[in-house]
């Protein structure tokens, strides 16, 4: 995925059938990932900030940037949200003409080519969410839209599966999402499958909380699962997972162009530019009410 491509996140355990409300919040998950040459991290920031705002002001993609706080150095990752795949496609057309709105052709392919100069790798992949497996969806499309919004962390585990083992991956993800949403202490937890970009067979596990302290004093599988639940659980963990590998990202609202609902549920997290733009701008009683309220809109 190209640097117009790719910028919403989010991809271990797991809601038989989700709501449609929260489905309509995008059955795919677009991510890229990035590691960013330390001497080139300021030109990194500058270039996806004026990015994340040509796409805000004309109407481009939406994504969240998250950045590796655990896990390799100067690694971000962007997320987007994805209907389809006839999705993409419109969704990098309206990139493009956002970006030639914003600075013009040539100006926006020597942006890109600057960008993909600040990298040491990068890595694209496609998503598609195991609504079946995640645990504790939030109910509807509000619900959903504050509990992104009000999130700062997200730690994810990327487990890959040996050939022929993934029926015993999800049958075992789908007792563990039964056990979880039995038990009154356990959080929301998202899986997401990789179908394009990836090695073999690959699953994300997600879980959001609004700060460090949140991780704390969580129920632990053997807690879930109960003792004789957990011994299956270690013996099918150790025939069908190959690998696994776990990183703590924060949200990165600078780098980030949320989709409104989110936005709106902290803006000032998300927006803080424009929170203090609007607080320090003076207020002139002589002006027009229906200029004041344009002067309100983004």
């Amino acid at each position: 995925m190209s640097f117009r491509r790719a910028l919403w996140a989010l991809a271990l355990v797991v809601c038989l059938a989700a709501p449609i409300a929260v489905q309509a919040q995008g059955d795919y998950l677009d991510v890229f990932v990035v590691k960013v040459k330390p001497e080139k991290l300021a030109d990194f920031q500058a270039l996806t900030k004026k990015w994340a705002d040509a796409n805000r002001r004309f109407n481009g993609d939406r994504w969240l940037a998250l950045e590796a706080v655990y896990g390799e150095g100067n690694v971000y990752q962007f997320t987007s949200t994805r209907k389809d795949y006839a999705d993409i496609d419109k969704t990098n057309e309206a990139v493009m003409a956002a970006v030639n709105k914003a600075f013009g052709k040539e100006a926006g392919q020597k942006m890109e080519q600057d960008f993909n100069n600040c990298l040491v790798w990068s890595r694209s992949e496609l998503r598609r969410r195991r609504w079946d497996l995640s645990r504790k969806a939030p109910q509807g499309s509000e619900a959903y839209a504050k509990f992104i919004g009000e999130s700062r962390l997200l730690r994810t585990t990327a487990v890959h599966i040996r050939p022929g083992h993934v029926p015993d991956f999800e049958a075992l993800s789908k007792e563990m999402k039964e056990a979880g949403e039995k038990n009154p202490d356990t959080q929301p937890v998202f899986v997401s499958q990789v179908i394009e970009g990836g090695k073999g067979a690959t699953f994300y596990v997600s879980t959001l909380r609004s700060s460090m302290a949140g991780f704390d004093r969580n129920p632990t599988m053997r807690d879930i699962l109960g003792e004789e639940g957990f011994k299956k659980f270690q013996q099918i963990n150790a025939d069908a997972v190959e690998t696994s590998e776990s990183t703590l990202y924060r949200f990165v609202p600078d780098l980030s162009n949320p989709p409104d609902e989110i936005a709106k549920v902290a803006v000032d997290f998300w927006r803080p530019k424009a929170v203090m733009a609007a607080a320090s701008k003076p207020k002139d009683s002589m002006q027009p009410a229906a200029v004041k309220e344009a002067v309100k809109k983004p």
